[in-house]
């Protein structure tokens, strides 16, 4: 009987591995690829999220900034309301302020006349006065000087000026007027160096006047300088609280020099200046003063950087309550536009004390 053969079957252990081999290998790259993704899914939702916070945050911010903006407008418009009113307050302000100064101008205007009227009656006064007494004045003034002093001309001449007294104080004004005699070229020559100050013209002018003067003073009377603008001090500091002989040429000689070296500035407290005088002891018994018009500064210096015609009359009228009792007050009034009340204010202060006014011709002394 012939041998059986054995039967084959495709499905052999060999196969099974291999499959398994093969399942297992599909398995593990799922599995790989599944973590993975979980992996990168995890990140971008995480990523998401930061953002969607980010997101979140900015809005807030932003609805709080829009509170923020909505309350600015509010109080914008607020605003727009208020300044709305004020300038219709402002505008009615104005108009009325033109109704005012129409008003002050006409005033202004009339007063104008008058005053020029009195300055007219004023020099045709001085004029007759110099008219009659020149000769017996450069008489009496050659024969009574103490120091020599040559004008143009030898004009020596100052008719009705009292020179006589015991103790003379003479007050200069050094403030920034005295530098020319109109408003546009004072405020020109302030800005210049100093020694372009002292040579001014007006300066130079007043300077000679105090040499003309401490030369005809009388030979037994004894001198001090004072200048002044918003403060009052002696020309000599050391020779302060002394009376200067007028035969004492050194001093006078050194309180001239100081003068040529004083440089005009700031305002004009005439306060501070008879309050100096005041307080000098023993007391003058005649002052003699030279300056171009009305104060601008009281007894403390001011911070308004114009002042009206009114409010330097007022400083004037507070200047002279500072007087020393009894002294005769003797001005020299040099030009000086824009101050049309000075001339009538420094020729009633003569009156009132006892003293002279002068206001001198350009070429004098």
């Amino acid at each position: 009987m012939p041998p059986r053969r054995r039967s084959t079957s495709q499905f052999n252990l060999s196969f099974l591995d291999v499959m398994c081999c093969g399942f297992g290998a599909v398995v593990l790259l799922v599995m790989l690829l599944n973590g993975d993704m979980v992996a990168t899914r995890r990140e971008i939702v995480s990523d998401l999220r930061s953002e969607v916070m980010r997101i979140e945050r900015e809005v807030k911010v932003g609805k709080e900034h829009l509170v923020s903006l909505q309350n600015s407008m509010v109080q914008a418009e607020e605003e727009i309301v208020k300044t709305e009113g004020l300038s219709r307050q402002v505008l009615a302000s104005i108009e009325q302020a033109k109704v005012e100064l129409a008003t002050i101008s006409g005033k202004s205007q009339a007063s104008r006349k008058h005053i020029n009227a009195l300055q007219s009656d004023l020099l045709n006064l001085d004029e007759e006065s110099r008219r009659i007494g020149a000769e017996q004045q450069t008489e009496l003034a050659r024969g009574a000087q103490v120091r020599e002093f040559i004008g143009q001309g030898d004009r020596q001449y100052l008719t009705g000026l009292r020179l006589g007294g015991k103790r003379v104080l003479l007050l200069v004004d050094a403030s920034a007027s005295m530098l020319d005699e109109t408003i546009v070229n004072i405020i020109i020559r302030r800005n210049l160096d100093d020694r372009t100050k002292r040579a001014s013209p007006k300066w130079k002018r007043t300077i000679r006047t105090v040499e003309w003067l401490t030369a005809n003073l009388p030979v037994d009377s004894a001198l001090q300088i004072y200048t002044f603008n918003t403060s009052a001090a002696p020309m000599v500091a050391d020779l302060k609280g002394k009376w200067i002989a007028t035969s004492d040429n050194k001093n006078i000689n050194r309180m001239l020099a100081a003068l040529k070296q004083t440089v005009p500035q700031g305002g004009t407290s005439l306060y501070n200046a008879f309050s100096a005088a005041a307080s000098m002891k023993p007391r003058p018994d005649n002052i003699l003063l030279l300056t171009d018009g009305l104060p601008t500064q009281g007894k403390r210096k001011s911070s308004q950087n114009t002042i009206s015609g009114g409010e330097r009359l007022s400083l004037f009228h507070q200047a002279t309550g500072a007087l020393p009792r009894a002294v005769p007050v003797n001005t020299i009034l040099f030009p000086m536009e824009g101050d049309p009340m000075a001339a009538v204010s420094f020729w009633k202060l003569a009156l009132e004390t006892g003293g002279s006014f002068l206001t001198p011709t350009r070429d004098w002394p």
